[in-house]
């Protein structure tokens, strides 16, 4: 299997890590390098482009004095970057996370280059939004985890980097699985790399803020790109609610929910994740996914069948 890697420029100088794999039409995944070899399994049939994002894995630090500088905006622009650099006309994406969030401000901004689009997890498009418990996660875990980390804290000053981080991670990977047998499985941490041990600073100051200015909800009608929202309907970090919200909001938008699956809904159920992404890849809609007309999925007119 075709592997590459190098780095692309953009416009103020700014060089993002990259690698190329796989056969067929290009999928470019940003930041996705944290959790690229999960994904390996899709590269018979699409060429996965992963790449750290500015301030991010092996991508080079943007800085103004002293400052990192850069938000979600500076990473929509380079999005566009990565792709002219692989000379593509119709991109199709994967994002993860707040990635999913970024994805569409990228089909917003660049309309004419935005063919496909999978969200897996997104982070709510109004930042910030509740929900009703039924459609977010509230089962506890996430304040046991957050004490734990500040217990951790203690440790830090006289911790070594490396392994404090990894220690970190080796409690949040709690947060992002329903069978805590499975948090041995998200290995995103990256500890070796300085971007990635001080991205929460950089999240606090530089990336969460922009995203909490946004107000994009009523300009989603307007999103050109066909978008498949994969979600599991136990996700702590981003609310199932927001899943729901992109998919009913989004015009050519449909809905894979993943049940009892959190944030990571491919470690807990990967033949449904993977199995809806070669199917929408490949030019259709998933069995799977559903046409969203109601936030509440308890509530009529409650959900159509995609078919």
């Amino acid at each position: 299997m075709r592997s590459d890697e190098g780095y692309v420029a953009t416009p103020d100088g700014v060089r993002l890590f990259y690698r190329k794999i796989g056969n067929g039409p290009e999928v470019v995944i940003p930041n996705g390098l944290c959790c690229v070899d999960d994904f390996t399994c899709l590269a018979d049939q699409i060429t996965l482009i992963p790449y750290d994002l500015r301030n991010r894995g092996l991508s080079d630090q943007s800085r103004d004095g002293s400052q990192l500088c850069g938000d979600i905006h500076s990473d929509v622009d380079d999005l566009d970057a990565v792709r002219r650099y692989f000379g593509i006309v119709n991109m199709n994406l994967i994002g993860h996370s707040y990635i999913g969030l970024l994805v569409v401000l990228y089909a917003m901004k660049f309309p004419g280059h935005a063919t496909r689009i999978v969200q897996i997890g997104p982070m709510e498009p109004e930042p910030g939004r509740k929900y009703p418990a039924h459609l977010s996660c509230g089962d506890g875990v996430m304040q046991e985890v957050f004490s734990e980390l500040a217990s951790l804290r203690a440790e830090a000053a006289s911790a070594d980097a490396v392994d404090f981080c990894r220690k970190a991670w080796s409690i949040l990977g709690r947060l992002y699985v329903v069978n805590p047998a499975d948090s041995t499985k998200i290995t995103w941490g990256r500890c070796e790399l300085p971007n990635e041990r001080n991205f929460l600073h950089y999240w606090q100051a530089n990336i969460l803020p922009s995203i909490q200015k946004l107000r994009i909800v009523e300009d989603l009608v307007h999103v050109k790109a066909s978008v498949l929202t994969i979600h599991g309907d136990r996700d702590r970090n981003a609310p199932y609610g927001g899943g729901r919200q992109w998919a009913m909001r989004l015009p050519h938008a449909r809905l894979v929910t993943v049940p009892n699956a959190a944030h990571a809904p491919w470690i807990e159920a990967p033949d449904t994740v993977f199995g809806a992404i070669r199917t929408f890849m490949g030019g259709a809609w998933p069995e799977s996914s559903k046409i969203i007309t109601a936030l509440d999925a308890g509530s009529p007119p409650g959900d159509s069948d995609s078919h």
